[in-house]
């Protein structure tokens, strides 16, 4: 059974930190390239990074450029999401997104066919 668990979500004061992360199982590390999504009331669903296949190449959106870091751990079949620096903005439930079609990745998230249940963030003093 192909799985997505997202984890690490929660209330953070602007300024602060978390760490998402992306548990997949039903599938090897290196069969899919990776994505994080996030979606806030009202608002279309919208990509905010992804890493290919092999780890070795990551895109960012430019709202969270130099402040988010997206790294995979094959071994763990895990991928993580370092948040630094949050804005009220950040706040979203975010979504981690795979697909196997190609090795690098995208931030369309019509390109993804496996998704996880999401993990709310929310940043507010």
């Amino acid at each position: 059974q192909l799985q997505l668990v997202e984890s690490g979500g929660g209330l953070v004061q602007p300024g602060g930190s978390l760490r998402l992360s992306c548990a997949a199982s039903g599938f090897t590390a290196d069969s899919y390239a990776i994505a994080w999504f996030r979606q806030a009331p009202g608002q279309e669903r919208e990509g905010v990074s992804c890493i290919s296949r092999s780890g070795g190449s990551t895109n960012y959106a430019d709202s969270v450029k130099g402040r988010f870091t997206l790294s995979r751990d094959h071994a763990k079949n895990t991928v993580y999401l370092q948040m630094n620096s949050l804005k009220p903005e950040d706040t979203a439930i975010y979504y981690c997104a795979a697909r196997f079609s190609y090795a690098d990745c995208s931030l369309y998230p019509s390109q993804y066919n496996y998704w996880g249940q999401g993990t709310q963030v929310t940043v507010s003093a």
